[in-house]
């Protein structure tokens, strides 16, 4: 892999997640009934600076659940395996919730698809919505997310890596080829 270009510093990785926060909140009119479901690696730091961010609108932070989905990863290589979902016990209730998936980056839409139906697996919410910090297009399943930190266009030789300072100890997004 080659880097190619740094699309994203630590500052406006807090200037999308606020601005994410901000958008949660005033779509959903609070956070009543309100979950954050961080779909692991990095979902799941991401969900919980949402959260923080949340509550600092709010004065109350939401519940936050963590589903772990492991990733044939499809996105860098040929295959074409589907999703595999782990664990099911994510933590939050789910049930008559407004459930907020949380991701990194949304490429073919397949591991949505795998967190919906674990969700769903679990009782029926009230509803589900996708909050992804990088959106790079080359959907192969009718998903998109209804909060967006960064929309990338990509091409399908690229990868788009979020680094977040939970795991990775730095904060940043770069595409390399």
């Amino acid at each position: 892999m080659n880097y190619k270009a740094e699309i994203m510093d630590e500052k406006a990785i807090d200037r999308a997640l606020i601005r994410i926060s901000h958008e949660i909140v005033e779509r959903n009119k609070g956070i009543e009934n309100l979950v954050l479901i961080g779909i692991m690696r990095r979902g799941v730091p991401l969900a919980n600076r949402l959260a923080r961010y949340i509550e600092r609108i709010e004065g109350k932070r939401p519940p936050i659940g963590s589903l772990d989905i492991t990733l044939y990863r499809d996105d860098l290589t040929t295959k074409l395996e589907q999703p595999i979902v782990k664990k099911r016990d994510i933590g939050v209730d789910v049930i008559g919730k407004i459930v907020v998936l949380v991701d990194d980056v949304i490429y073919t839409g397949r591991t949505v698809r795998a967190a919906m139906d674990a969700v769903i697996d679990l009782g029926r919410p009230k509803s589900i919505q996708l909050a992804e910090l990088i959106d790079r297009g080359h959907r192969e399943l009718p998903i998109r997310p209804d909060y967006v930190g960064k929309n990338v266009p990509t091409s399908k030789s690229e990868i788009v890596s979020v680094m977040l300072e939970e795991v990775d100890n730095v904060n940043k997004v770069i595409i390399n080829e």
